[in-house]
């Protein structure tokens, strides 16, 4: 008895405390918490007395929202109905249930209690208490093609341009106005019935192409319109789909709702409607916590599946309030994985629980999204185009997809025969060599589709193992171009765009905008970029836009589902090219195809019922026939055991790898989950998983530290910088050098002229790594500068940077990790 009542004091206690922490006053006059308030409830046809844990009253002194506490042991969900009967005792609609150690809120009038990880404010719980759905008004709300339409002109279907017929498509163009197409207003309507019903979690499956940030925006609007929501939260998980979706929200709904970026309004977004951010913006620091879970009434994930991969589901569920999944990956893409097969050698089975967990998490437990339209919708309805697949024969590589492996014999270190089983992770270092790199190129030279105006290359996007496997696919390619087109291009027929090459974002939108390298030297006045192929790895996956494309090509296996739909999405758009001549004459001629050109069989894989439209033989190089087995396979072939060599010869460096270090960290790198995940760029499900199984386990005992010391680091390298040294052999850079490549980026982010990057660099070097020179700058205490760091950095030096000495720091703090810099 005496360890029960403890065991709730401690409960207490925890609750004292996360409520004062969230601004309550527990004691004095001030006080807006009860404390053991008795209470009537109804028991049947009769009162009894009850006793309130806690009573949180509103800044008028009124009851506000019941805190019914229970001990560690006890679920708090459990108090559910004896809370029910509490809050209608007080006449409100507010719960919170907590044991100190887990807590949920609940909106009796909303649904189903919300875990929280903090507790709400006065002000957010009074927002909320104020918040009255109105399920009548959501149900009674006509959705029509032209909803979105009407915020950006409220007399659309009044015009005249519009009613007719032959101007109708002309005066939507030339005013940028968006109607939806019928499957869109389905989609609405779907989500408008489910809410209308009860449900508070909405799951949207669309294809790649077909519109969904319009399709959202139609149901942010009915939300807000129909007073079921006040503000909204749309969450993305890359910087450049911030601002795409910045840019579409604002022109169609900024007539009536305020859209905003959160990282550029940090201060003032409570006047949004709509408040648009990166999940990682949020991840950082723990920022999501500044927030109120009850701040959102609505939050809108786009790639949903992404919201849902460690550390950014808990800012996901961290808010409270109706959800909302979009995304373009069907769960029938998980048909060829045995469900009940979750072994280490299954490249799916983590992607499997993710899209699992998707349909769960958004109420679709049956598998069935709240709408469905697919890309076979899209293509038969006449909105997207169809792939053209060509199926490339490799011999060994069909076999190497297997989850069995390849059985290949070769000769090992010892100049004797061996045997191994090679998976598809070791597919790099094994058989990306040079004779396959070349063979592959050649036969996309040979089958390429060409623009249809110029008759050069059509647009290009290839997918490549690795970064380094991009390098070189790039000169290969560029080989092939000048030898095919000479004169044509200078090394800029293809270009290389992954993370570590400067400016690649930049060079998405070039490419995407016409005007990467410069434009065409096939057609004088033809709006067509001159360089033809960009090879990348997973830069160019998600939210990417780039109609006039006309080949898609895998020169690598995918084993994500979710990764095989983004990429083979990145064709389907549909396009018109167009040629005006010197004489005013135009050409125009409809996108009715693209190429897909798939060496490793994944259309196979994925769509098992999927007719190619031809089969090619990709000639196998004399490598392969010869020597497949090649240095770089870490296990010695014939042997059964779980033997390493005393060294492993990377043919990518040359450099030696001792036995011990592999065998130091031997559980990481044969985790073939993370070894997958690094492989296909996925970094936040790779971390997450490293955190997971490696972090900090008494087995192991992994810490940064520890990698900070057996690297001999003069900083704390970052988990993904880990990963790269540990499966990529890619060294981590030294604190100098670190900043040394955040200064170029900054230098080019705001366009500094020479006479100022001098300073720029010396302030920008400064503030990532001096927290002395940084609390001067943020203390104001400048005259410090000429005593702390004379001759590094002066009161004038400061001066010069005029608008910059706001907006380096702000810059700093929102896209720099800090902590990656410390000693």
């Amino acid at each position: 008895m005496v360890k029960n009542e403890i065991s709730e004091a401690q409960a207490r206690l925890e609750i004292n405390k996360m409520l004062e922490e969230a601004g309550w006053i527990l004691t004095g006059d001030k006080a807006n918490v009860l404390v053991e308030t008795s209470t009537k409830v109804k028991a049947g046809d009769t009162d009894s007395n009850g006793m309130l844990d806690y009573l949180l009253l509103d800044s008028k002194g009124h009851p506000l929202c019941v805190l019914e506490a229970k001990k560690p042991s006890i679920n708090p969900l459990s108090a559910k109905e004896q809370a029910r009967r509490y809050a209608a005792s007080q006449n409100i609609r507010l719960v919170i249930l907590s044991n100190g150690e887990t807590s949920y809120v609940w909106d009796i009038e909303m649904g189903n209690p919300q875990q929280i990880f903090k507790m709400p404010t006065q002000e957010a719980l009074e927002g909320r208490a104020n918040f009255k759905t109105d399920k009548h008004a959501m149900n009674s709300e006509k959705i029509i093609p032209e909803y979105v339409a009407l915020t950006q002109n409220a007399k659309i279907l009044e015009e005249p341009d519009y009613k007719n017929p032959n101007t109708k498509n002309t005066y939507l163009f030339n005013n940028g106005y968006r109607v939806m197409r019928d499957y869109q207003v389905k989609a609405v309507q779907a989500v408008q019935n489910a809410a209308a019903n009860g449900q508070d979690r909405f799951l949207i499956e669309m294809a790649t192409g077909l519109g969904k940030t319009l399709t959202a925006a139609a149901i942010m609007k009915m939300f807000l319109r129909t007073g079921n929501a006040h503000r909204i939260l749309f969450l993305v998980d890359r910087i450049e789909l911030e601002r795409q979706a910045f840019k579409d929200l604002n022109k169609y709904l900024s007539n009536d709702y305020i859209v905003k970026i959160y990282k550029q309004n940090k201060k003032d977004w409570r006047s949004s409607s709509i408040l648009i951010s990166t999940i990682q913006s949020l991840m950082v620091g723990d920022r999501y916590r500044d927030f109120a879970p009850t701040d959102f009434d609505f939050i809108i994930s786009d790639e949903a599946h992404r919201s849902l991969g460690g550390d950014s589901r808990a800012v996901f569920e961290y808010f409270t309030g109706y959800k909302l999944g979009l995304t373009a990956t069907p769960k029938d893409y998980l048909k060829n994985v045995d469900i009940e097969k979750l072994n280490n050698q299954d490249p799916k089975a983590l992607e499997r629980r993710i899209l699992l967990s998707t349909y769960e998490t958004f109420g679709c437990k049956s598998g069935d999204p709240t709408y469905r339209y697919s890309l076979v919708d899209g293509v038969n309805g006449g909105y997207l185009i169809a792939p053209k697949v060509l199926d490339i024969k490799t011999g060994i590589t069909t076999q190497l997809l297997s989850e069995q492996g390849y059985k290949a014999v070769g000769m090992n270190d010892e100049g004797e025969e061996a045997e191994a089983v090679v998976f598809a992770k070791d597919f790099e270092k094994t058989y990306f060599n040079d004779n396959t790199n070349m063979a592959m190129c050649q036969c996309f030279m040979e089958n390429a589709a060409v623009d249809p105006i110029s008759g050069e290359i059509g647009k290009t996007l290839i997918f490549a193992r690795s970064r380094k496997h991009a390098a070189k696919l790039t000169q290969i390619l560029n080989e092939l171009g000048m030898a095919k087109y000479p004169g044509k291009y200078n090394s800029d027929f293809a270009m290389q765009i992954t993370s570590d090459v400067q400016n690649a974002q930049d060079y998405t939108t070039y490419f995407s905008e016409n005007n990467l390298s410069g434009t065409t030297r096939f057609l004088e006045g033809y709006k067509s970029c001159k360089t033809r192929v960009c090879i990348t790895v997973g830069m160019m996956t998600t939210g990417y836009d780039c109609p006039d494309l006309l080949n898609v090509v895998f020169m690598r296996p995918v084993f994500s589902p979710t990764e095989f739909v983004q990429m083979k999405g990145r064709g389907t758009r549909k396009h018109t090219f167009k040629y005006v001549d010197i004489d005013k004459n135009e050409t125009s001629i409809d996108k009715e195809k693209f190429v897909l050109f798939d060496f490793f069989e994944n259309c196979k894989f994925f769509d098992n019922k999927f007719d190619y439209d031809a089969e090619l033989d990709l000639p196998q190089g004399p490598a392969l026939v010869k020597n497949p087995l090649p240095p770089t396979t870490v296990k010695q072939a014939a042997s059964t055991q779980d033997e390493t060599p005393d060294k492993v010869v990377s043919t990518e460096t040359g450099n030696p790898i001792n036995k011990v270090d592999t065998e130091m960290w031997s559980s990481i790198v044969k985790d073939n989950d993370l070894s997958n995940a690094v492989d296909e760029e996925n970094w936040d499900l790779a971390i997450n998983l490293f955190k997971e199984r490696h972090e900090n386990k008494p087995s192991e005992f992994w810490t940064i530290e520890k990698f900070k010391s057996i690297f001999k680091l003069d900083r704390r390298p970052t988990r993904r910088e880990i990963l790269e040294r540990l499966f990529k052999e890619i060294e981590i850079p030294k604190k100098a050098e670190k900043i040394k490549a955040e200064e170029d980026k900054i230098i080019l982010a705001f366009g500094v002229q020479p006479e100022l990057q001098r300073i720029v660099r010396s302030f920008v070097s400064l503030y990532i790594g001096d927290n002395i020179f940084r609390e001067i700058i943020q203390k104001k205490e400048f005259p410090r500068l000429e005593t702390d760091y004379t001759g590094i950095f002066s009161v004038a030096d400061y001066k010069a940077l005029g608008d910059l000495k706001n907006a380096l720091p702000e810059y700093i703090l929102d896209n720099i990790n800090l902590n990656d810099y410390m000693g």
